[in-house]
Order: C-alpha cells, then structure tokens, then sequence
C-alpha cells in the first residue's frame, strides 16, 4: 500500500496531517504581510444580518479561514466540503478555524439534495455558506451550475473572494493548488455581489452562471497579477467534460417544482 494510502486511512494519522496544516496555515498567516480588499461590502451584508455565499476557486482553500476572519471576526461560517477522505482531511483542517462543514459538492456526485437542505436551512438561519463550485474534481475554474441553483433558492447574492501570495508554490494537480510560503506579502480580494433572482429561467441562470465564472476568474488573476504573478488559466476546451446537470442543481429543481 501507498505511503499517502496509509495516511488516509489512518484516523491518527490524518489528525496529526491535519494538526500540521492547521498549524502551516497559521505560520503563513503569522510570517506574512496581509492586508483585505474589497471587505466593506461582506461586512456590511454581515452588520445588517443578511446572509450570502462565498465562492472561491478550489486552488484557494488553503488561506479562506483567515480570508473569512478578514471582514468577519468570528462570526459562523460553514463550507461546502466533499464527503470522501480528502474532502475529511479538509474539514478537519478548518475545523481548528471554527469553521463549520456541510457535506457534500456542487459536482455531479451523490448527495444533492441533502447537501443543498443543509445549505439552504444554514443561509435562512442567517449564516453564510462557502462554496468551491470548481470542486472537487473540476475542470479547474470552470462552476458548475449548483451554486447558482442554491443562491436562487435562498435569495441570497454570491460574493466572488481570492487570496494571493507574493511567494508561492503552484502544483500540477487538476486544480493548480496554490501553496502560499512563508514571509509573503498576501492579499485577500473580495469582490462585488452577483444577485440570482428567483424567477430566472435556464437561460438566465446560464447567464448568471457564466457572469458567476468569470467575475471570479478575472478578481483572481488581477489579485495575481498585482503581485507580479503568472495568472493560473481555466481549464481549456480540450480538458472539459461534457456539461451535466450537478446533484445540487437537479435538486434544487425539484425543490422548485414543490
């Protein structure tokens, strides 16, 4: 068996994996020059008690619990994690954030409709929901349309929000992780709400989809490119599947029709 095998399926020691990025974060944090942009917005949302859901690129997991303390101290946060043993290890990860977890993913896998209850009774208690609708399998920063479907359900707008580091390390998973290094100077970027009315129709919400997608894309290259980076490009044409209907989105359509 694999040594990463053995990891994951040792409880111990995917709580130690976990204690360690737990404590990499805090470091990065710690060693690093970090200041917020675009902030004012979510908090003025959070001051009023209005919820929303935030939505980032799968790349950018690893720095959102100081990019959520950013504008809103410890106020509860819950994101959407895929329920197999890597999606596990992130959860815990962010658990020693305080950062609550909803099981499951905008993809195309099991658990829509479960998923999509849970994210739909946390917004109407007034708390706001994380989402990677790039996660967890891709194609990389391309959204599915789940995250769409619930924020029209909820009535809530969607904030586009990144992270960059002056000092990184990008890998060659489908997702290019970003790994941020120590003694950075980082940014965390928010950007303006997109608003997803009830009563669009499917042309509409591909609209807002792909509004959705590339408001994202570009508040994440500018953050980049800002600090002298080479900007990380969406998956292209040759590396996307053929669309299908997300577990959420066929949810959230018989929500609908109720």
């Amino acid at each position: 068996m694999q040594f990463h095998k053995r990891i994951i399926k040792s409880d111990q020691a995917r709580s130690t994996l976990c204690w360690l990025a737990a404590t990499y974060i805090r470091f990065i944090r710690l060693t690093g020059r970090w200041h917020t942009e675009g902030g004012d917005h979510p908090a003025h949302f959070l001051t009023e008690g209005k919820p929303f859901i935030v939505a980032f690129w799968h790349q950018r997991l690893l720095m959102m619990p100081y990019t959520w303390r950013s504008v809103a101290g410890n106020r509860p946060f819950n994101m959407l994690i895929s329920s197999h043993r890597d999606g596990e290890i992130i959860s815990r990860t962010i658990g020693h954030f305080g950062i609550a977890t909803i099981a499951g993913s905008t993809g195309q896998g099991k658990g829509g409709a479960a998923a999509l209850r849970r994210i739909l009774k946390a917004l109407k208690s007034g708390e706001v929901v994380g989402m990677t609708p790039d996660g967890p399998r891709g194609p990389r920063m391309r959204i599915s349309d789940g995250i769409v479907q619930a924020a029209r359900l909820a009535e809530v707008p969607i904030f586009p929000l990144t992270y960059s580091a002056s000092r990184r390390r990008v890998f060659g998973s489908w997702d290019r992780f970003v790994l941020p290094l120590p003694f950075s100077k980082g940014v965390f970027s928010w950007g303006d709400p997109i608003h997803i009315p009830r009563d669009l129709d499917d042309d509409g919400l591909e609209e807002k989809r792909l509004e959705l997608e590339a408001a994202l894309t570009k508040l994440t290259q500018e953050s980049d490119a800002k600090l002298g980076l080479d900007v990380i490009e969406p998956a292209g044409p040759d590396e996307l599947p053929k669309q299908k209907r997300s577990a959420v989105a066929a949810a959230a359509e018989q929500e609908t029709a109720k």
